[in-house]
């Protein structure tokens, strides 16, 4: 991989980074499926396994589906998880078999020259509930190949990975109508 300390490469666009949108703030998933669609109309395959999260009732996945028929066979997209919310409390091998299936996918699939961006979403929370190993992902993210542009999404990043990262976002909320009351919607928060 190249050497992350050189941040003046004359070569950036021919040159994938490590991206991570992390923090208790509203938006990272949405963030990575904007650069999503950036990456699709600029003609890249993309492949998105989703850790953590199971189902089809997530709005972007609907609007994905109604894509053309070129941007559709450009993207992949893997539910690495259960049609639930995971938290430490409640984990079950289960989990970790959905989890390790989808980073089992990721791994085998990286080195083939078939995606220009892969996204990571929630692996920060998969790494942080054990469910895929902080060293593996590091050997992963240190020996992917340089084209790839890698995108690690969800709270609690580690500070190995954000060490690691060519670019961070901290995303922090300042106000949120949670805390008044209101539920998750649809067509705002899935």
């Amino acid at each position: 991989m190249k050497d992350s300390t050189n941040l003046h490469n004359p070569n950036f666009e021919q040159n994938g980074y490590i991206q991570v949108y992390t923090g208790n703030g509203k938006g990272k998933t949405t963030a990575s499926l904007g650069l999503t669609l950036r990456a699709l109309g600029r003609g890249w395959s993309v492949l998105i396994v989703m850790f953590t999260k199971g189902g089809s009732d997530y709005g972007e996945l609907l609007s994905f589906s109604e894509l053309s028929d070129d941007i559709k066979k450009r993207l992949k997209i893997i539910m690495a998880g259960l049609d639930r919310i995971v938290y430490r409390d409640n984990l079950s091998e289960k989990d970790k078999e959905a989890v390790q299936s989808g980073w089992k996918y990721v791994k085998e699939n990286a080195k083939s020259g078939k995606y220009q961006l892969i996204v990571l979403d929630e692996a920060n929370i998969a790494i942080d509930l054990g469910l895929i190993e902080l060293d593996d992902m590091i050997d992963f993210l240190k020996t992917k190949p340089e084209s790839l542009e890698v995108v690690l999404t969800g709270r609690n990043a580690n500070p190995k990975i954000i060490e690691l990262a060519h670019l961070v976002s901290d995303i922090q909320p300042v106000k949120h109508y949670w805390d008044i009351g209101v539920n998750a919607r649809k067509g705002i928060e899935y």
